[in-house]
């Protein structure tokens, strides 16, 4: 029986466009041409931030993310951001009595950002508050201490096998991998993804027919 699901954040709950727009806009680059160095770190199995790396070798990401809030260009998130189902799954899945979780690696201010949004979750967790990030096992150790479900009855749903698919499972969770954004499409049939996830997903209103299964 499942008890809870925890979620990723980008790419599963929120587009990752306006990020990546708005990292383009502060270092003075063509929108695509990040896009296109994104998709090329992504292909390589490098985590993302590499592109940032690829425009301004030796940039300090945390720096910089202090000198955008500092120039009022900081993280913003509005309800355009999220998927169209995010809301009605989410509020689906709790009335059906499962604790629902949103954990991702993103910063402390995104967490503050997420939950403005009042979206439908018992709880919504970034790895900048807990200062550890996926796919290191200490975050998946959080996850299940707040999933407050045995591994078994919990459910890891995100895009990424090296930050979502992999780890969650070696954490004992069971997984849902979702075929959205650049990761998800990616390796949507990769065949150690399709070998490690219990379940491949194209939305999240399918996670009603895993709850009812």
């Amino acid at each position: 029986m499942i008890e809870t699901i925890v979620f990723d954040v980008g790419e599963t709950i929120t587009r990752d466009g306006r990020y990546w727009e708005a990292w383009a806009s502060w270092l003075d680059v063509p929108h695509h041409t990040l896009s296109a160095l994104v998709g090329a770190v992504v292909a390589r199995g490098l985590d993302n931030a590499e592109a940032l790396r690829l425009l301004r070798p030796g940039i300090d990401i945390a720096a910089e993310y202090r000198a955008r809030e500092a120039a009022g260009r900081g993280e913003h998130l509005e309800e355009s951001d999220l998927y169209d189902d995010v809301r009605s799954a989410l509020s689906v899945l709790r009335e059906t009595g499962v604790r629902v979780i949103i954990a991702g690696n993103q910063t402390t201010r995104a967490g503050e950002l997420l939950r403005d949004l009042d979206l439908p979750a018992d709880l919504i967790v970034t790895s900048g508050e807990w200062g550890v990030a996926k796919p290191q096992p200490e975050f998946f150790q959080r996850v299940l201490e707040v999933a407050q479900a045995a591994p078994s009855s919990t459910v890891y749903v995100g895009d990424h096998p090296a930050n979502d698919v992999f780890p969650a499972k070696a954490a004992g969770l069971r997984v849902a991998h979702i075929r959205r954004g650049p990761w998800g499409y990616l390796w949507a049939d990769d065949p150690d993804v399709v070998a490690a996830a219990d379940w491949r997903i194209d939305n999240l209103t399918q996670l009603m027919a895993i709850i009812e299964g």
